[in-house]
C-alpha cells in the first residue's frame, strides 16, 4: 500500500508532459536541406490546400444549372460569405469587386483554423505567425490599392492622419497616432488576434490530452479520477475549437472589409 502510494506520488511530481514552443517549430520532415524544406505545419498547410482545390475543382466541374445537395451546400458558403459579411458592410455596388478575395480569405483561414482538431493533423494551420501575417499583408495591399485608386495615395494617408475638428495642437500627438494605427497597428492587431488564438487553443487542448494520458495510463491509481475530469474537458474544449476557428474566420474576413471600406472616401455601404 506504502510503494504503491509512494510510486503514484513519484509520477504526480513528474507530471504529464506540457506543451512547449518547440511543438510550433518542429523539425523539417520532408526535402531536408533544401529550399522546398517541409516541417509538419507546413506539410498542414500543403494537404489542406490540395484538399481546398481538388473538392472546389471537382465541384465546379460537376455544377450544373439546378444544384445537388453538394452544389447547393457550396454555394451556400459562398452566398453566407457575400450577404452577411462583403454586402453587410460595403453594400452590393462596392462589395462585389471583392466577394471573391473575402471568400477565399473566409475559407483559407476557416479550413485552415480546424486543421487543430482533425486526428492526424492535430495543429492548426494557423498557429504559426507567418500564415496570419500573409493573410493580414493581402488586406493591407488591398487597403492601399484601393485608397489609391478612389482618392489617391496623399489625400487619403490626410484624411486618415488628420481627424476633421481637432484643434490644431492636439494634431502634434494625433497624427503619429493615426499614421501608426493605419501602417502598423491594424495589420499587426488582424495577424496577433488570428495567431494567439489558435495557438493558446491548442495548447489548452493538448495539454487537457496530455494530463489524460498521464493520469489514465502512466499513473494507475486513484489519480485516474483526474484523468477522466481532463479528458472531459479536452472534449469540451475540443468542441469550444471548432467554434473558435469559425468565429475567428469570421472576424477576420469582417475586418478585412471593413479596413478595405475605410478606403473609400465614402464610408457609407452603398
Amino acid at each position: 500500500m506504502h510503494e504503491t502510494l509512494l510510486s503514484g506520488l513519484t509520477l504526480a511530481a513528474s507530471g504529464p508532459e506540457i506543451p512547449s514552443v518547440d511543438e510550433f517549430l518542429p523539425p523539417e520532415i520532408l526535402f531536408q536541406g533544401t529550399p522546398f524544406a517541409m516541417n509538419r505545419i507546413i506539410l498542414v498547410r500543403v494537404i489542406m490546400t490540395v484538399i481546398m482545390l481538388i473538392v472546389l475543382g471537382v465541384s465546379a466541374a460537376k455544377a450544373k444549372l439546378i444544384p445537388g445537395r453538394w452544389q447547393g451546400f457550396i454555394e451556400w458558403g459562398i452566398e453566407y460569405v457575400r450577404d452577411k459579411i462583403v454586402y453587410e458592410v460595403m453594400g452590393e455596388t462596392r462589395g462585389k469587386r471583392y466577394v471573391p478575395m473575402i471568400t477565399t480569405l473566409f475559407f483559407t483561414i476557416l479550413l485552415f483554423n480546424i486543421c487543430g482538431i482533425i486526428p492526424g493533423m492535430n495543429i492548426a494551420a494557423t498557429a504559426t505567425i507567418m500564415m496570419p501575417l500573409a493573410f493580414a499583408l493581402w488586406t493591407f495591399v488591398q487597403c492601399w490599392r484601393t485608397a489609391c485608386r478612389e482618392q489617391g495615395f496623399f489625400t487619403y494617408l490626410k484624411k486618415e492622419c488628420i481627424p476633421q475638428g481637432v484643434p490644431a495642437p492636439v494634431l502634434i500627438i494625433a497624427i503619429p497616432i493615426q499614421l501608426l494605427d493605419v501602417v502598423v497597428i491594424r495589420p499587426v492587431s488582424l495577424t496577433v488576434r488570428l495567431f494567439a488564438n489558435m495557438l493558446a487553443g491548442h495548447i489548452i487542448v493538448a495539454l487537457c490530452f496530455s494530463a489524460t494520458q498521464f493520469f489514465l495510463i502512466e499513473a494507475h491509481n486513484w489519480m485516474a479520477a483526474f484523468g477522466a475530469a481532463t479528458f472531459l474537458f479536452g472534449f469540451i474544449m475540443t468542441l469550444f475549437e471548432g467554434f473558435v476557428a469559425y468565429l475567428q474566420a469570421f472576424i477576420f474576413a469582417t475586418l478585412s472589409t471593413v479596413y478595405i471600406n475605410l478606403s473609400y472616401p465614402d464610408r457609407k455601404s452603398t
